[in-house]
Formats: C-alpha cells, sequence, structure tokens
C-alpha cells in the first residue's frame, strides 16, 4: 500500500544511520559496478534487519530520507520491499525463487463490502484461473483462500517477509498455506475499498514468474493476460462480491500492486459518496455541492472533499483523494484536476476549491477526517435528519 511518511523525531539507530549511509552511497554511484557493490550491503543490512523482526531502523532511515534525500529514500524503499516481498526456498539442492503476489479488486457499493474467507470451491476457481491466465508454465503457486480487505494485510516489512517465506515453502511444496484466520483485524466498511488476494509464486532459480516473461510466439502480453484474468475470474468475484461495482486488476507484485490499487480506488470514492448521497437523500448529483481542499502539513498530502446539499453549510458526506509517492499537485494536468473531473463525470456541478493549505483535522470523539464547507471550516460529516438510514455505517 501507498506509504505516507512524515517528520521523525525519534533518534535515529546505528543501523539506521547505517542504511542511510548506504542509499545515498548507492545514489551517489557513477557505475553499475558501483551500483552492485552498494547493493550488496545494502540488502545485507536489510535482510539481517528482517530476520530479526527489527523494522524500527527500516522505519527510522525512510523516515528521515523522506524529508532530507529523496532519491535515496526511493531506492531504499525499493530494496525494502523488494526484499519483503521475495524469498529463496531451497528443496534439497535447489533453490527456488518466490515472489509475494495480490489481485485487487477494486469495488464500491451503498452496502458493505465482502471480505474473509472463501469457499472450497471460490478458492480453486481462482487458484486454477491465476495458474492458467497469469503465471509462467514452470511456476507454482500457493494462494491464501481469503478475500483480504487493506486492514487486515502486513503492516510491517518483517511481518511481510515473514508471510512471503510461509506461502513460498508452501507453493514450492504443494501444500495448502495454514492462516489463522480467526486472529484476522475487523474489516472498517467504506462506500468504496479494494480487495485482495494474496499468494506466492515459486520458480526455479532464473526461470520466469509469468506468462509475459516467457519467449516465444502465442504468449501472452500484459494485456492481453488482464483481459483473460477478468474474463474468468469475474464471476467468482461476482459472487463474492454481491451488489459491488468492481474492478479487477492484473495479479503482480505486491507491493506494486498495492500502490497501484490505491490510486485506482481514489475515483470510486467520488462515485460511491455521490450515489450514496443520491440513494440516502434522494437528490440528484446536481443538487449537491463539493468543497475541495488541499491539507497537509508542509505540502498538499491528500485533497478533502466535503460534500453538501445545496447551500446547506453543514457537510453531509467526506471524501479522502490521497496523494501517493511524490505525486506533484502543481503538475498540470496534476492531481486536483483529476478530482474535478471526476466530480464532474459524477454529476456534481457546482464545485468551490479552496485556496491555501488546510491543516490536516480529525474528530477528537471518533477520529474520522474534518472535511471543508464553502466557509472554509473543517465539520465532521453528519448526513441530514431526513436522510434514510444507509445499511451500514459510514464516515
Amino acid at each position: 500500500m501507498a506509504r505516507s511518511r512524515s517528520k521523525s523525531t525519534a533518534r535515529l539507530t546505528r543501523d539506521a544511520e547505517r542504511l542511510i549511509a548506504l542509499a545515498s552511497s548507492m545514489n551517489a554511484s557513477g557505475s553499475l559496478t558501483e551500483d552492485h557493490f552498494w547493493e550488496a550491503e545494502l540488502t545485507t543490512r536489510i535482510d539481517k534487519c528482517l530476520a530479526q523482526g527489527n523494522d524500527v531502523p527500516l522505519e527510522g532511515a525512510l523516515d528521515n530520507l523522506w524529508n532530507s534525500h529523496s532519491p535515496a529514500y526511493d531506492l531504499l524503499v525499493e530494496r525494502i520491499e523488494g526484499l519483503s516481498e521475495s524469498a529463496v526456498v531451497m528443496q534439497g539442492d535447489r533453490a527456488w525463487e518466490a515472489l509475494l503476489v495480490a489481485a485487487p479488486v477494486v469495488a464500491w457499493s451503498r452496502y458493505a463490502i465482502a471480505s474473509g474467507p472463501l469457499g472450497h470451491e471460490d478458492a480453486d476457481a481462482l487458484r486454477v484461473q491465476w495458474q492458467a491466465h497469469v503465471l509462467a508454465s514452470d511456476a507454482r503457486l500457493a494462494m491464501v483462500p481469503y478475500l483480504y480487505s487493506v486492514d487486515q494485510l502486513p503492516r510491517q516489512f518483517s511481518e511481510l517477509r515473514r508471510l512471503t517465506a510461509k506461502l513460498g515453502d508452501a507453493a514450492v511444496s504443494g501444500e495448502i498455506p495454514r492462516v489463522d484466520f480467526g486472529r484476522m483485524p475487523e474489516t472498517a466498511q467504506m462506500l468504496s475499498d479494494t480487495r485482495f488476494l494474496v499468494a506466492a509464486v515459486a520458480v526455479p532459480r532464473g526461470m520466469p514468474l509469468f506468462r509475459w516473461q516467457e519467449d516465444g510466439a502465442g504468449h501472452a502480453s500484459r494485456a492481453a493476460c488482464l483481459e483473460q484474468w477478468i474474463a474468468q475470474a469475474r464471476p467468482t468475484f461476482a459472487k463474492l462480491l454481491p451488489g459491488c461495482v468492481f474492478e479487477s486488476l492484473l495479479p503482480d507484485a505486491y507491493y506494486m500492486n498495492m500502490r497501484e490499487s490505491d490510486r485506482r480506488v481514489r475515483p470510486y470514492a467520488i462515485r460511491a459518496g455521490v450515489a450514496f448521497l443520491e440513494s440516502a437523500l434522494h437528490v440528484e448529483p446536481a443538487g449537491l455541492r463539493a468543497v475541495v481542499a488541499g491539507v497537509g502539513e508542509e505540502r498538499v498530502d491528500e485533497y478533502r472533499i466535503g460534500i453538501a446539499v445545496g447551500a446547506d453549510s453543514r457537510v453531509a458526506h467526506g471524501i479522502v483523494w490521497p496523494l501517493f509517492g511524490r505525486e506533484d499537485e502543481s503538475a498540470q494536468p496534476g492531481p486536483l484536476e483529476d478530482v474535478l473531473a471526476e466530480l464532474s463525470q459524477a454529476g456534481v456541478t457546482e464545485v468551490k476549491k479552496l485556496t491555501g493549505l488546510f491543516t490536516p483535522e480529525f474528530c477528537d470523539d471518533c477520529g474520522a477526517p474534518l472535511y471543508p464547507n464553502a466557509s472554509g471550516e473543517m465539520l465532521h460529516a453528519e448526513l441530514p435528519e431526513e436522510a434514510e438510514s444507509p445499511t451500514a455505517h459510514f464516515h
């Protein structure tokens, strides 16, 4: 998932300082040969932290570089993520390379978006389609029979590495991975959200993982693999996600698909929010007014959208449009233009853009974000009393 970093006030550990120095040196490298040296040093340090379950140096180094040296940050986070989502599994004298992969489904609904364990029939169907239309011919797959919400995914790099190793072993051995679903956190219900299938793909070292890597005529491109995956997996997802509008993304490396799903869910949040108010308040989208404000500490980290009914000063519904990585809000066209375009496509014709940078404010009682009204006040989103009660409670 996208990582949003803030100022780090904690003292850096010795390992964090070394990681910062190595990433900065690699960024300053002038040759491929020197790159390999620094990369090997970084790999050794990161592997040690992951094996010990010690995420403090990793997070500390990333927080520091995020604010002070963005090119070195990009190098370091790419290396940490790459090592977290991969593992080498030995089968006798044979080395297998395992990669943690995710198959996201971006959805919106007026009802609760389902998550949880999969039945044997559904899990088998998705596993077969994944193997047949996405993976290389020699690849082995171990899929967790569970439809994850983002709240249920690993939060730390070392935790993800342990999951990668566990699923990688299962893929090589052909066993069904055992996961304690009873320990899963609760899913926060949202109008729009992403659900994930998580698996490990394992191949003998040096062999292709995906169909689009295989040489020779007749092998599929990424686009063709996605087309087949959508066509074959959609009936199962439709059964798992009743009452939802959804879009399937191409199964691929874990962190890349976390970022891609974060981006792809943003338009759905606007469409779902407008449809929700249309249903709850019996008002046409043209009868709504949206107020957009840039929110952040030193730069715009997200846009918050407060939606009101007509000239009402209260905020009936709020939407967060986060910026990921280093999206440039000043680019033309930029994220703000994307927000305005989505509001227009959803039928909202009255939109006010507030100038300046707003401090990120949250409700003291429930922790929900506060959203702007037309006067520039940051308010809690509250449905009018006359609204029909939604099936589930959403902020």
